[in-house]
């Protein structure tokens, strides 16, 4: 995963940064709208769960979200 070339087909590419780093959880509709939009949305997320990105949206997830998501992953492996 070494390579980020994904970074220049993204959706949020033009977008200002801050959406994508609200105050809140409640606050995460904009990023997530954008999101919801890109191509590389997947990539994006893996990179984030990969370089254990704590803050901000990334791949259409909050923090709380990709946090879950690593537990539920990391159970399925446990129980694989």
């Amino acid at each position: 995963m070494a390579s980020q070339d994904w970074r220049t087909q993204a959706a949020c590419r033009d977008s200002d940064v801050e959406i994508f780093f609200p105050s809140s959880e409640e606050a995460t509709g904009p990023a997530k709208a954008i999101c919801a939009t890109c191509p590389v949305r997947d990539t994006c997320l893996e990179w984030a769960l990969h370089t254990r990105q704590h803050e901000g949206v990334w791949g259409g997830l909050s923090e709380s979200e990709r946090r879950r998501l690593r537990r539920r992953r990391q159970a399925a492996e446990r129980a694989a």
